[in-house]
């Protein structure tokens, strides 16, 4: 939590300017009792009229003057914790902009999320009530102990012996309830888990008729975070009447005393008032500062949640000396003859997740050459979108290696790598606002002539044109005003309203009708300046590719044209004749031939 106090920088003035007129504002408190006694003592008895409405407007006076301070005091603590935490919150926004897939995935975004928005109120109220109170609260019993010592050093030998007693108690309660704290945050965020899955997955369940599953899970999360709640609650309920048991012990101890010191002509009614009142501030302030302490444990439990995602170090980072993607040199040419060198290189390459118990690709040896049209197939779990994540560096390989134009992966900045490969993924993605502002996030500099023309390149100009805003028509959160194929076309626009010169399409085109893609094939097949790869499960969107890459359990089992591998490669096969392709009625006696030679022929022909 220490850590996070570095981005107070340019509020600490206004950091001491709360507490300062807090101070000013307990001052103004603890006069009070005085005059009330002076009032008893010297207006009353003497029937005085004139020095009971002197003192009387001298109380309000103070009460004015305590409120302009507490106004004051509070505008500077609530500017000061908004700022603090605002700071934070986009500090910590933007570190996660800066975790790789690898961190996100280990972290959970559930975690994230209650990180960014719980954790962060917990602690913009403990930094404000720390600023208004914290100061103030032991000011005030100190105060408080000293003016009872000034009207009677005898009876303010009650003050002494209660408030050690007072501070046992509260910081026992504190103790417990500090941990139980902790477990309430845990469980909170098994709860916002199960909310989210719920939130994001309500199709799913509506479909298979899993509510009331979900239910009876979400019950039994809530149910323990409403147990951790009802423990800490039950703790911290003793505060309250055993601080004011305590003090009302005190209370009639000061009162007895103060009569039997009255009836002695040892000390005024007005003094026993005095005292009673100083007693009264110290209960009402302990109690505060009590609760104060419960919050500012809690708001360091959270700081201290947050300050565990900035001490997590991002394992996919720019190197020192990074270079710069340079595609001089590269030339983009439709039968790619002549090609200097491959412009993404596959060497023995190897991914294990993290956490994972084996790995997710193994052994990946292959070329790209710029130009080429590159299909990528594989049954469900084979590893293609593993692949094909590896190449803008999502994940580092954890084995082999992966060269992009010429270099390693790992030698480029991260923001010039993958601003030259652009990824569409399997999920389409779209952002609250419009169809253009959607589509500038890719080029903030695109014109409407180049969205047009991405747009119809990705076969959505048709519907965007239909609708009365066109590019400025409204897009709501995740797209959900539009149908599953119209947010997958707007998506691969995005991607094609780039300079990049290599295209991912990560089976972007799923929800796509057979027409629709087949267009989309031929806008792809187009791109002459463009190395394109484009992932799919289905054999018949990838017949018109280049070269396709077959994968199986993390290994690469096929590589060579739609025809080659109908020959020589058995899963293709497989895949083929479940998409409903014809399969040569010979293909099981060439079936069983081995797939290296066939295949490091095909690459050596090809180049």
């Amino acid at each position: 939590m220490r850590k996070l106090l570095r981005y107070m920088d340019g509020y600490r003035l206004r950091a001491v300017a709360a507490p300062l007129f807090k101070f000013f504002e307990a001052i103004m408190e603890l006069l009070v009792p005085m005059i009330v006694a002076s009032i008893i003592d010297n207006g009353i008895p003497n029937n005085n009229r004139g020095f009971i409405t002197a003192r009387v407007v001298l109380m309000v006076l103070f009460g004015i003057a305590g409120l302009a301070f507490a106004v004051t005091a509070q505008y500077f603590s609530a500017k000061v914790a908004v700022a603090f935490t605002g700071r934070i919150r986009r500090a910590l926004f933007k570190h996660l902009g800066t975790l790789s897939y690898t961190e996100i995935d280990t972290i959970g975004t559930d975690t994230l999320v209650t990180r960014l928005t719980g954790d962060m109120n917990q602690i913009q109220n403990g930094v404000n009530l720390t600023l208004r109170l914290l100061m103030r609260s032991p000011f005030i019993v100190f105060g408080a102990t000293v003016m009872a010592f000034i009207v009677d050093p005898r009876a303010a030998l009650v003050f002494i012996g209660l408030i050690p007693v007072l501070a046992i108690v509260i910081f026992a309660i504190m103790l417990i309830t500090i941990p139980l704290y902790r477990r309430v945050q845990g469980r909170l965020d098994r709860v916002v888990g199960a909310l989210r899955r719920n939130l994001a997955g309500v199709r799913v369940l509506r479909a298979f008729n899993k509510e009331e599953a979900e239910r009876a899970d979400f019950r039994e999360r809530t149910s323990e975070l409403e147990h951790e709640q009802r423990t800490v609650g039950g703790v911290s309920a003793l505060l309250n009447p055993l601080t004011y048991c305590l003090v009302n012990i005190a209370i009639i101890l000061l009162v007895y005393t103060g009569a039997l010191r009255v009836e002695a002509g040892v000390l005024t009614q007005g003094a026993v008032i005095a005292l009673y009142s100083y007693m009264s501030q110290i209960l009402v302030e302990l109690v505060k500062l009590a609760n104060l302490i419960i919050n500012i444990t809690r708001a360091i439990a959270c700081g201290n949640r947050v300050q565990s995602i900035f001490e997590i170090t991002p394992s996919v980072v720019s190197p020192d000396n990074a270079i710069k993607v340079d595609l001089t040199g590269y030339t983009f040419s439709a039968d790619k003859e002549g090609a200097a060198a491959p412009i993404i290189s596959f060497r023995d390459v190897s991914l294990r997740y993290a956490k994972a118990s084996s790995e997710m690709l193994e052994h990946i040896t292959c070329d790209i050459y710029p130009g080429e049209y590159v299909g990528v197939i594989g049954g469900t779990g084979s590893g293609k979108t593993s692949l094909v994540q590896l190449i803008p560096r999502f994940y580092d390989i954890t084995g082999g290696s992966l060269e992009v134009f010429g270099h390693k992966v790992s030698e480029y900045d991260l923001d010039s790598l993958r601003h030259a490969v652009r990824i569409v993924p399997q999920k389409a993605v779209l952002f609250a606002g419009t169809i253009r502002g959607n589509l500038q996030l890719a080029n903030p500099w695109a014109t409407d002539e180049q969205l047009w023309d991405a747009l119809e390149k990705a076969c959505a100009a048709e519907f965007v044109r239909k609708l009365p805003e066109g590019l400025d028509a409204p897009v709501s959160k995740g797209g959900s005003n539009f149908s599953g194929g119209q947010r997958q076309r707007l998506t691969i626009a995005r991607a094609f309203v780039t300079y990049a010169k290599v295209l991912i399409l990560d089976d972007s085109g799923s929800a796509l009708d057979y027409a629709t893609e087949q267009q989309l094939r031929k806008a792809l097949q187009s791109m002459k300046d463009k190395t394109v790869i484009y992932v799919s499960q289905r054999a018949g969107a990838l017949t018109s590719c280049d070269r396709i890459l077959v994968l199986e359990d993390g290994e690469l089992v096929g590589n060579g044209k739609h025809e080659e591998l109908l020959a020589t490669c058995p899963v293709y096969r497989e895949i083929a004749a479940a998409s409903g392709l014809t399969v040569p009625t010979d293909a099981g006696k060439t079936g069983s031939a081995p797939l290296t030679a066939p295949v490091l022929a095909t690459e050596g022909g090809a180049r």
